[in-house]
This record gives C-alpha cells, structure tokens and sequence, in this order.
C-alpha cells in the first residue's frame, strides 16, 4: 500500500501593509513639494509667461500675451556676448576652484587629523559674512594702490599703468573666491569616505603615488566633482554682484544684463527670455556634463 507524501505547508503570508503606512512617504514629501512649487514653478511660470509678452502691444498699461517667441531671438541677438561671457567667466571660476578645492579637500581629508574640524570651520567662514562685503573686500586688495598690484609691478608682471580691478582677472578672482567653499565641502565628503586601506594596496600592487591617485583617489572622489562643479558653476553663471563691483561696463554679465532690463528699462519681455535662455543653457550644459561623467545616478 503506497503512503502518501505529507502536502506541503503553505507559505507564511506576507504582513499587510497598511494604508496609512502607504502614504507616510507621500506626506513627507509634501511640505518640500509645496515649497518647491510655491517658490520655484509658479515664479517660473510668471518668468516664462513674461519672456512670451509683446513688448509693442499693451493692454491696460501692461504687456499683451501673444506668444511673442521673436523675444528670445531678439535676447540671443542682442545680448549673445554677455551670455557668453557668463558662461566664460564662469567656467574659469570653476575649473580654479577644482584645481584649489581638491588640494585643500585632500589635505583636510588625509592629513587634517584631529585639526579637521577647525580646518572645515576655517573653509566656511566666509559664509559667515554677507556676500556683498566679501566682494566688496576685494576692491580693496585689487586696488590700484593696493599690495598685490604694487607686489606684481615690482616684479615687472604687471607694467607700472597695468591694473588689476575692473578686469576680468577681478571678476574670475571674486567669482573664485566667494564659491570656493561650495567646491570643497563636497569633495571633502567623498574624500573622506574613501578607505586608506585601497590606496595602501595600489602602492603593494608597485603602483607609483601619481599612478595610485589616478587610479584610486580620482575615481572614488567623482561624486564630489561632479557635485562640487555643479554647486559652483551653476550660481556664478547667474551672478551679477562681483561683475557689477570688480568689472567694468566690458565685463557685464547675463546677470548684469537681466537686472538693468528688469529695473531700469523696464523691458520685462526681453528680460524673460534672456532669463530663461540662461537657465536652459545651464541645464543642458548640466545634463551632458552628467551624462558624460557617467553619474547621473549621484545627481
């Protein structure tokens, strides 16, 4: 007589999730996305609905909504240098505060010790004072009386009429100076991470300390380059303080312009497409630079 196998204990159902515990993510959620959309989409809908007014038509002393899209190309027509300039400017700005920011991120993270903190206190102090009177510093040390102007004409790099405020050295130095900070905390929280036993074991594997940094240190701290690039290039793009107080009617930028055409023309149309067509440069030049690095999983 054959004996029947025992049936097989059915499996333990899973524990049901509850309603209310479904929505707590949603809930969470929710304040960040009515700050955003009350501070970020509806100005930015009030900016692209401006740039499409017609700057000849009025309607009750305003501007007449017609869908005007010549208004964006009459802004890149007019205005295609100091668009240009912006992103010049702040490249530059960004490329030098790579270079500085990755030095002093790495010495902090390796050799900072238990002087880190201080040294990470030091990096954000300037954050401590108002924007404008840390560019506004800066005209005096350019200044044409200044020590670095009378330091660099006695070593004959500067000629005795050459000048460094209202150049566009002084633009790309105050741009470099006010936004170093954002390049360096980021680069500091991926440095730190890194683990000292991997770049121990490029030097057993005979790899040189140059060959050990490309290898190791560079691509484990690609987040912070990324994230650290962006944080800096993005807002000097936009910026408008240190090339209205260290430049000269030759360096304005998009930001220079935006803010004479919104105040003192009162072109408001003009000033919205050029608003925008900075900002969607900007993104797409931030959304091939991520596709490029290959991280658009980290931003």
């Amino acid at each position: 007589m054959a004996v029947q196998a025992p049936e097989a204990a059915p499996p333990p159902r899973a524990p049901a999730v509850r309603p209310r515990r479904k929505l707590t993510g949603y809930w969470l959620i929710l304040p960040g996305a009515l700050w955003l959309g009350l501070f970020f989409v509806v100005p930015f809908y009030s900016l692209l609905a401006t740039s499409l007014y017609d700057p000849n038509g009025s309607v009750l002393g305003g501007y007449d909504m017609t869908y005007h899209f010549a208004n964006f190309v009459d802004a890149i027509k007019d205005y295609w240098e100091p668009l240009l300039r912006s992103l010049g400017y702040a490249g530059i700005a960004t490329l030098i505060c790579l270079v500085l920011g990755y030095l002093l991120a790495y010495a902090i993270a390796f050799k900072g010790g238990r002087w880190r903190t201080l040294l990470l206190v030091l990096v954000i102090a300037p954050f401590f004072t108002s924007f404008l009177l840390r560019t506004l510093s800066w005209k005096l040390i350019l200044a044409d009386d200044g020590f670095v102007v009378d330091a660099l004409q006695s070593v004959h790099i500067l000629g005795a009429d050459d000048r460094l405020l209202a150049t566009p050295v002084a633009v790309i130095a105050g741009l470099t100076y006010n936004f170093l900070p954002f390049m360096v905390l980021p680069l500091y929280a991926s440095l730190e991470k890194i683990d000292g036993r991997l770049i121990e074991a490029a030097g057993d594997l005979y790899a040189s300390p140059v060959r050990a940094f490309f290898k190791v240190t560079w691509p484990l701290s690609l987040p912070g380059v990324v994230a650290g690039t962006l944080l800096t290039f993005i807002p000097a793009a936009g910026d408008y303080v240190n090339a209205q107080l260290l430049g000269n009617p030759n360096t304005r930028m998009a930001g220079n312009v935006i803010q004479d055409l919104f105040t003192k023309t009162s072109d408001y149309a003009a000033a919205g497409a050029l608003s925008v067509i900075l900002m969607l440069i900007i993104v797409g030049m931030v959304m091939a630079y991520v596709r490029t690095a290959g991280t658009e999983d980290l931003v």
